[in-house]
């Protein structure tokens, strides 16, 4: 465990030690996922950067194909609620030198970007048909 993400979790708001480790892991994703990540050869430099609105879809597919449908309970157990929360915990991240920023960088990029429950949320529905059927002599 990171003794610096540790000493996040008991600062207010109070983030899941799971919840720093899995944005530091969405960060890895995104950059892999846009071409970012570290090249095999340093001959050629990288833009490693992520814009908020990119690390936010980035965290919210890890999330669906971490958790699936869980994943709007897994978030809200580690008292992640909104777009802004994971700002918070990227800057907090960035504080304690465990993630890096450019000048660019702010807070607002985060800010009430989408309805971050019902994202993790779209493409699950259940239905009553998805429901096993009972007979009467089952009830």
């Amino acid at each position: 465990m990171d003794p610096r993400i540790l000493d996040l979790c008991r600062e207010p708001p109070h983030f899941a030690y799971e919840a720093y480790d899995f944005v530091c892991d969405a960060v890895t994703f995104t950059q892999e996922r846009l071409g970012r990540a570290e090249p095999d050869d340093e001959e050629e430099p990288v833009d490693h950067h992520v814009s908020g609105a990119e690390l936010l879809l980035g965290v919210c597919d890890l999330a669906v194909s971490t958790f699936g449908m869980m994943a709007p309970v897994v978030f809200k157990q580690w008292n992640v609620r909104t777009t802004d929360d994971v700002g918070r915990m990227v800057f907090n991240l960035i504080r304690v030198g465990r993630l890096s920023k450019s000048d660019r960088d702010t807070p607002e990029d985060f800010h009430d970007l989408f309805d971050l429950p019902r994202t993790l949320a779209d493409g699950f529905e259940l239905t009553i048909e998805d429901r096993p059927s009972m007979k009467r002599s089952d009830r």
